[in-house]
Protein backbone atom coordinates (compact mmCIF):
# COMPACT_ATOMS: atom_id res chain seq x y z
CA UNK A 1 0.00 0.00 0.00
CA UNK A 2 2.46 2.62 1.01
CA UNK A 3 4.59 1.40 -2.50
CA UNK A 4 1.87 2.78 -4.53
CA UNK A 5 1.20 5.76 -2.10
CA UNK A 6 4.57 6.76 -2.55
CA UNK A 7 4.40 6.38 -6.80
CA UNK A 8 1.71 8.90 -6.74
CA UNK A 9 3.04 11.00 -4.39
CA UNK A 10 6.10 11.19 -6.36
CA UNK A 11 4.10 11.18 -9.59
CA UNK A 12 1.52 13.87 -8.40
CA UNK A 13 4.75 16.34 -6.82
CA UNK A 14 6.83 16.20 -10.45
CA UNK A 15 3.60 16.68 -12.78
CA UNK A 16 1.94 18.90 -10.46
CA UNK A 17 5.09 21.15 -9.91
CA UNK A 18 5.57 21.40 -14.09
CA UNK A 19 1.82 22.20 -14.22
CA UNK A 20 2.02 25.02 -11.67
CA UNK A 21 4.44 26.40 -14.29
CA UNK A 22 2.27 26.16 -17.03
CA UNK A 23 4.08 23.39 -18.54
CA UNK A 24 3.13 21.59 -21.30
CA UNK A 25 2.33 17.94 -20.84
CA UNK A 26 2.85 16.83 -24.55
CA UNK A 27 6.58 17.86 -24.29
CA UNK A 28 7.48 15.47 -21.95
CA UNK A 29 5.73 12.39 -23.47
CA UNK A 30 8.84 11.80 -26.03
CA UNK A 31 8.44 8.10 -26.91
CA UNK A 32 11.67 7.46 -28.76
CA UNK A 33 13.40 8.82 -25.43
CA UNK A 34 11.86 6.53 -23.23
CA UNK A 35 13.45 3.72 -25.82
CA UNK A 36 16.75 4.84 -26.00
CA UNK A 37 16.46 4.99 -21.67
CA UNK A 38 14.68 1.73 -20.52
CA UNK A 39 16.12 0.00 -23.61
CA UNK A 40 19.30 0.85 -22.57
CA UNK A 41 19.22 -0.27 -19.23
CA UNK A 42 17.28 -3.42 -19.79
CA UNK A 43 19.81 -4.28 -22.10
CA UNK A 44 23.07 -3.26 -19.53
CA UNK A 45 20.65 -5.57 -16.89
CA UNK A 46 20.28 -8.93 -19.37
CA UNK A 47 24.81 -8.08 -19.68
CA UNK A 48 25.70 -8.04 -16.08
CA UNK A 49 22.86 -10.35 -14.50
CA UNK A 50 23.46 -14.32 -14.66
CA UNK A 51 19.85 -15.99 -15.89
CA UNK A 52 19.27 -17.49 -12.03
CA UNK A 53 19.53 -13.84 -10.97
CA UNK A 54 17.05 -12.14 -14.05
CA UNK A 55 14.31 -15.16 -12.55
CA UNK A 56 15.12 -14.12 -8.86
CA UNK A 57 14.40 -10.59 -9.84
CA UNK A 58 11.31 -11.11 -11.87
CA UNK A 59 9.75 -12.97 -8.77
CA UNK A 60 11.40 -10.31 -5.87
CA UNK A 61 10.04 -7.61 -7.66
CA UNK A 62 6.67 -7.96 -7.12
CA UNK A 63 7.36 -8.67 -3.22
CA UNK A 64 7.49 -4.40 -3.24
CA UNK A 65 3.71 -4.25 -3.17
CA UNK A 66 3.53 -6.89 -0.32
CA UNK A 67 3.64 -6.36 3.09
CA UNK A 68 7.24 -6.37 5.48
CA UNK A 69 8.91 -9.31 6.49
CA UNK A 70 7.71 -11.77 9.34
CA UNK A 71 5.36 -9.90 11.88
CA UNK A 72 4.62 -10.49 15.55
CA UNK A 73 2.60 -13.48 14.82
CA UNK A 74 4.97 -15.58 12.63
CA UNK A 75 7.83 -14.58 15.56
CA UNK A 76 5.15 -16.06 18.26
CA UNK A 77 5.10 -19.43 15.87
CA UNK A 78 8.69 -19.91 15.36
CA UNK A 79 9.84 -19.52 18.92
CA UNK A 80 6.47 -21.63 20.05
CA UNK A 81 7.91 -24.58 17.65
CA UNK A 82 11.36 -24.13 18.74
CA UNK A 83 10.33 -24.42 22.53
CA UNK A 84 8.41 -27.16 21.72
CA UNK A 85 11.27 -29.19 19.78
CA UNK A 86 13.42 -28.21 23.11
CA UNK A 87 11.27 -29.64 24.91
CA UNK A 88 10.83 -32.90 23.47
CA UNK A 89 14.92 -33.11 23.37
CA UNK A 90 14.96 -31.91 26.88
CA UNK A 91 12.77 -34.97 28.11
CA UNK A 92 13.26 -37.89 25.89
CA UNK A 93 16.61 -37.32 23.87
CA UNK A 94 17.84 -35.77 20.08
CA UNK A 95 16.98 -39.24 18.71
CA UNK A 96 12.98 -37.99 19.58
CA UNK A 97 12.34 -35.58 16.99
CA UNK A 98 14.33 -37.66 14.18
CA UNK A 99 10.84 -38.16 12.57
CA UNK A 100 9.91 -34.54 12.67
CA UNK A 101 12.69 -33.40 11.34
CA UNK A 102 12.83 -35.91 8.62
CA UNK A 103 9.28 -35.26 7.43
CA UNK A 104 8.58 -31.63 8.96
CA UNK A 105 5.68 -31.16 7.03
CA UNK A 106 4.07 -34.38 8.01
CA UNK A 107 4.96 -33.94 11.75
CA UNK A 108 2.17 -33.20 14.11
CA UNK A 109 4.68 -30.82 15.74
CA UNK A 110 5.23 -28.44 12.84
CA UNK A 111 2.20 -28.49 11.21
CA UNK A 112 0.53 -26.25 14.29
CA UNK A 113 2.42 -23.84 12.96
CA UNK A 114 1.62 -22.73 9.31
CA UNK A 115 3.80 -19.38 8.87
CA UNK A 116 6.72 -22.07 9.41
CA UNK A 117 5.97 -24.66 7.48
CA UNK A 118 4.65 -22.11 4.50
CA UNK A 119 8.64 -20.93 4.97
CA UNK A 120 10.61 -23.58 3.27
CA UNK A 121 13.95 -22.01 4.07
CA UNK A 122 13.10 -21.34 7.18
CA UNK A 123 11.98 -24.96 7.42
CA UNK A 124 15.12 -26.10 6.03
CA UNK A 125 17.32 -24.01 7.90
CA UNK A 126 15.43 -25.64 11.23
CA UNK A 127 15.68 -29.16 10.05
CA UNK A 128 19.47 -29.03 8.68
CA UNK A 129 20.33 -27.67 11.86
CA UNK A 130 18.88 -29.92 14.38
CA UNK A 131 19.69 -32.70 12.23
CA UNK A 132 23.57 -31.62 12.78
CA UNK A 133 22.81 -31.52 16.43
CA UNK A 134 21.79 -35.27 16.49
CA UNK A 135 24.76 -36.59 14.40
CA UNK A 136 27.86 -34.14 15.94
CA UNK A 137 28.81 -33.25 19.01
CA UNK A 138 29.03 -29.84 18.68
CA UNK A 139 29.68 -27.08 20.72
CA UNK A 140 28.11 -23.94 20.90
CA UNK A 141 30.98 -22.04 19.55
CA UNK A 142 31.29 -24.63 16.77
CA UNK A 143 27.30 -24.42 16.24
CA UNK A 144 26.76 -20.55 15.76
CA UNK A 145 29.77 -20.17 13.18
CA UNK A 146 28.21 -22.91 11.54
CA UNK A 147 24.65 -21.06 11.63
CA UNK A 148 26.34 -17.97 10.53
CA UNK A 149 28.40 -19.22 7.27
CA UNK A 150 24.61 -20.35 6.37
CA UNK A 151 22.83 -16.95 7.50
CA UNK A 152 25.61 -15.01 5.31
CA UNK A 153 25.15 -17.58 2.40
CA UNK A 154 21.41 -16.70 2.61
CA UNK A 155 21.82 -13.28 3.04
CA UNK A 156 24.32 -12.93 0.01
CA UNK A 157 21.41 -14.36 -2.40
CA UNK A 158 18.47 -12.12 -0.92
CA UNK A 159 20.65 -8.80 -1.51
CA UNK A 160 21.38 -9.59 -4.50
CA UNK A 161 18.27 -8.36 -6.15
CA UNK A 162 18.50 -5.15 -4.20
CA UNK A 163 21.99 -4.82 -5.52
CA UNK A 164 21.38 -5.59 -9.02
CA UNK A 165 18.42 -3.02 -9.51
CA UNK A 166 20.64 -0.50 -7.53
CA UNK A 167 23.48 -0.90 -10.51
CA UNK A 168 20.47 0.25 -12.68
CA UNK A 169 19.09 3.27 -10.85
CA UNK A 170 22.57 4.05 -10.62
CA UNK A 171 23.04 3.96 -14.54
CA UNK A 172 19.68 5.81 -15.42
CA UNK A 173 20.71 9.09 -14.94
CA UNK A 174 23.88 8.31 -17.82
CA UNK A 175 22.13 6.66 -20.09
CA UNK A 176 19.31 9.93 -19.94
CA UNK A 177 22.40 12.36 -20.38
CA UNK A 178 22.88 9.65 -23.69
CA UNK A 179 19.45 10.20 -25.08
CA UNK A 180 20.09 13.73 -24.50
CA UNK A 181 22.99 13.88 -26.78
CA UNK A 182 21.93 12.24 -29.14
CA UNK A 183 19.01 14.77 -28.94
CA UNK A 184 21.52 17.13 -29.41
CA UNK A 185 23.30 15.85 -32.39
CA UNK A 186 19.62 16.04 -34.09
CA UNK A 187 18.78 19.26 -32.82
CA UNK A 188 22.39 20.16 -34.84
CA UNK A 189 21.22 19.12 -38.20
CA UNK A 190 17.98 21.43 -38.08
CA UNK A 191 20.52 24.21 -37.27
CA UNK A 192 19.11 26.51 -40.24
CA UNK A 193 15.49 26.21 -38.81
CA UNK A 194 13.75 28.99 -36.81
CA UNK A 195 14.13 29.17 -33.24
CA UNK A 196 10.54 27.89 -32.50
CA UNK A 197 11.68 24.48 -34.11
CA UNK A 198 15.24 24.47 -32.35
CA UNK A 199 13.66 25.07 -29.11
CA UNK A 200 11.22 22.29 -29.22
CA UNK A 201 14.20 20.09 -30.27
CA UNK A 202 16.35 20.74 -27.90
CA UNK A 203 13.27 20.76 -25.10
CA UNK A 204 12.84 17.16 -26.78
CA UNK A 205 16.82 16.21 -25.97
CA UNK A 206 16.43 17.24 -22.42
CA UNK A 207 13.54 15.25 -21.45
CA UNK A 208 15.97 12.58 -21.70
CA UNK A 209 18.14 13.92 -18.58
CA UNK A 210 14.88 14.28 -16.77
CA UNK A 211 13.66 10.94 -17.36
CA UNK A 212 16.60 8.76 -16.28
CA UNK A 213 17.42 11.12 -12.87
CA UNK A 214 13.53 10.67 -11.93
CA UNK A 215 13.19 7.67 -12.30
CA UNK A 216 16.77 6.85 -10.85
CA UNK A 217 15.62 8.57 -7.45
CA UNK A 218 11.98 8.66 -7.96
CA UNK A 219 11.07 4.90 -8.58
CA UNK A 220 14.76 2.66 -9.60
CA UNK A 221 16.72 3.84 -6.94
CA UNK A 222 13.44 3.76 -4.02
CA UNK A 223 12.81 -0.30 -5.24
CA UNK A 224 16.00 -1.21 -4.39
CA UNK A 225 16.20 -0.17 -0.98
CA UNK A 226 12.86 -1.61 -0.62
CA UNK A 227 14.27 -4.93 -1.59
CA UNK A 228 17.42 -4.72 0.98
CA UNK A 229 14.77 -3.80 3.56
CA UNK A 230 12.89 -6.65 3.04
CA UNK A 231 16.24 -8.77 2.81
CA UNK A 232 17.29 -7.65 6.39
CA UNK A 233 14.05 -8.49 7.42
CA UNK A 234 14.46 -12.08 6.60
CA UNK A 235 17.69 -12.23 7.72
CA UNK A 236 16.62 -11.25 11.17
CA UNK A 237 14.33 -13.95 11.12
CA UNK A 238 17.10 -16.72 11.18
CA UNK A 239 18.83 -14.89 13.35
CA UNK A 240 16.09 -15.18 16.05
CA UNK A 241 16.37 -18.73 15.47
CA UNK A 242 20.15 -19.10 15.44
CA UNK A 243 20.18 -17.39 19.14
CA UNK A 244 17.82 -19.82 20.47
CA UNK A 245 19.36 -23.09 18.65
CA UNK A 246 22.95 -21.69 20.18
CA UNK A 247 21.25 -21.26 23.83
CA UNK A 248 20.23 -24.24 23.90
CA UNK A 249 23.25 -26.58 22.53
CA UNK A 250 24.81 -24.30 25.34
CA UNK A 251 22.73 -25.42 28.79
CA UNK A 252 19.85 -22.97 28.41
CA UNK A 253 16.46 -24.32 29.71
CA UNK A 254 13.45 -24.28 26.56
CA UNK A 255 11.71 -21.55 27.23
CA UNK A 256 15.43 -19.49 28.42
CA UNK A 257 16.53 -20.10 24.96
CA UNK A 258 13.81 -18.99 22.90
CA UNK A 259 13.47 -15.88 25.48
CA UNK A 260 16.98 -15.96 24.10
CA UNK A 261 15.76 -15.53 20.29
CA UNK A 262 12.70 -13.10 21.38
CA UNK A 263 15.34 -10.40 22.39
CA UNK A 264 16.81 -10.30 18.91
CA UNK A 265 13.76 -9.64 17.28
CA UNK A 266 13.75 -5.95 17.02
CA UNK A 267 11.42 -2.96 17.03
CA UNK A 268 7.14 -3.23 17.06
CA UNK A 269 7.57 -6.91 15.86
CA UNK A 270 8.83 -8.17 19.22
CA UNK A 271 6.38 -9.97 21.53
CA UNK A 272 6.21 -9.00 25.16
CA UNK A 273 7.46 -11.85 27.48
CA UNK A 274 3.99 -12.05 28.92
CA UNK A 275 3.00 -12.73 24.82
CA UNK A 276 5.38 -15.47 24.36
CA UNK A 277 4.76 -17.01 27.66
CA UNK A 278 0.88 -17.40 27.01
CA UNK A 279 1.60 -18.85 23.06
CA UNK A 280 4.32 -21.87 24.58
CA UNK A 281 1.55 -22.41 27.32
CA UNK A 282 -1.24 -23.02 24.35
Amino acid sequence: MFVIIGISVVLASVIGGYLMEHGNLSVLVQPSEIVIIFGAALGSFLIASPSNLVKSISKDIFSIFGSGGAGKTAYLEILSLLNMAFSKIRKDGLISIESDIENPKKSPMFIKYKTVVSNNHALDFICDNLKVMISTNMTPFELENLLDIDINARSHDEMLPSVSIGKVADALPGLGIVAAVLGVVLTMGKIDQPPIVLGHSIGAALVGTFLGVLMCYGFVGPISTNLEHKAKEKEVYFEVIKVSLVAFIGGSAPQMSVESGRRAIPGSHRPSFAELEKAIRK
